[in-house]
């Protein structure tokens, strides 16, 4: 096993104390790695305009990988007024550093797995028809591209001169909207292009095939949102001839919401739009424990980055002692892992976390459906560091 270069940007808040406990447990199950440090987030907009330095974008751009903790965004006013004085004025607009990032380096196939634990207390349950209590298995994979849709920020206030012109020549718009001044209006755009839409496809459809998945469901709105989920389910029907016995599932976007808590084991491969992908990966973390469990991986052509898909949480980010859940944080690393084809690795620290929450000596106040505060350590709830401290001990 050769020594990798991991970026590492920890960021705001709880990202710090998060990373802290991947690493640890990284260096625990014995992978050989070579962390750089990379600066990221709140702090760096504040100090110098830039939440996502050039610095960072070159270690990036040198070593490949990156693993990423959380970032702090606040509205545009709000982060106008933090910046130190004399970067006021200057016309700086703060943007969001991981999205920055996926744009940049094309990290345009995001995946964000669901899979229950055993003898998690968060796992979703319901009742049968003869009013038993029911645990389905949740074991979902949400394929969402990343780098397209609305998330695309080509986005207009008072659309003024020749984009108010275009926008005109459209008959819906003409109809409805003719009458309203400019300055009344606000536009988000929804592109998808075809090249970024298939790639996305043919991942899912790869994924399930190679991982025995028995079908790959499309989200989207194609009823209503004719031309770019409507590209997009056509596009689906075609790759979908390539893949002999994984069926193609068509759903939208709100049943798909109403249906996750119905019969989530239906599921397998999920594939949506940047939007509705985002939408539906947090739904489905709900099933699971929520966003302590919930783990990402950003992947480009060249360069990959891994996070969890919580934020900052900065309330706790000041607590005598850490109290945050790091699973998510940790499975990501595994994702990590998984990339670097260091598949082993990434299997035995799934196989520690599993045993730890099986076994429930170990929870963090989540996993005890506590509202978080200081004192929670004191009331029986495991802190960052000892559920770090439990996973290294399974390994």
């Amino acid at each position: 096993m050769s020594t990798k270069t991991i970026v590492v940007m920890p960021g705001d808040g709880i990202g710090q104390v998060v990373m802290q406990e991947a690493i640890r447990v990284l260096d625990a199950v014995g992978f050989d790695a070579d962390y750089i440090k990379g600066d990221i987030g709140w702090d760096l907009w504040c100090r110098e305009g830039n939440p996502l330095p050039e610095r960072t974008i070159e270690l990036l751009k040198e070593h490949k990988v990156g693993l990423f903790g959380a970032i702090t965004s606040k509205p545009n006013e709000e982060a106008a007024a933090e910046l130190l004085p004399d970067l006021k004025g200057k016309g700086l607009v703060y943007s969001s550093p991981i999205v920055g990032m996926r744009q940049l380096f094309n990290l345009d196939i995001c995946i964000r797995p669901c899979h229950t634990y055993k003898g998690n207390p968060l796992n979703f349950i319901r009742r049968g028809a003869k009013g038993e209590i029911e645990e389905p298995v949740v074991d979902v994979v949400i394929f969402r591209q990343n780098t397209e849709g609305l998330y695309c920020g080509v986005e207009w206030s008072n659309p003024a001169g020749i984009v108010y012109e275009a926008l005109r020549t459209h008959k819906n718009f003409a109809k409805n909207f003719v009458n309203v001044p400019p300055e009344e209006i606000a536009v988000s755009t929804r592109i998808f292009t075809r090249k970024a839409t298939e790639r996305i496809l043919r991942a899912a459809f790869e994924h399930a095939a190679k991982n025995g998945y028995k079908s790959v469901t499309l989200c989207e709105k194609p009823n209503v949102i004719r031309e770019t989920s409507g590209m997009m389910y056509n596009m689906a029907k075609q790759i979908q001839n390539e893949f002999t016995g994984i069926e193609l599932w068509n759903t939208n976007i709100d049943a798909q919401m109403m249906w996750l808590t119905k019969n989530p084991e239906d599921y397998g491969v999920i594939v949506a739009g940047n939007m509705f992908g985002d939408i539906v990966s947090d739904g489905f973390a709900g099933l699971i424990g929520g966003l302590g469990f919930a783990c990402s991986a950003n992947l480009g052509r060249d360069v990959a980055v891994f996070e969890p898909t919580h934020g900052s949480a900065p309330k706790y980010a000041n607590y005598p002692v850490s109290i945050v859940n790091p699973i998510a944080m940790i499975e990501s690393a595994c994702m990590m892992l998984d990339h670097l084809q260091e598949n082993t690795l990434a299997t035995k620290i799934r196989t520690a976390i599993a045993n730890v929450i099986k076994e429930g000596k170990v929870r963090t106040y989540d996993m005890l459906k506590m509202k978080g505060s200081p004192d929670v350590v004191k009331m029986g709830a495991s802190s960052t560091r000892e559920m770090g401290d439990a996973i290294i001990k399974k390994l």
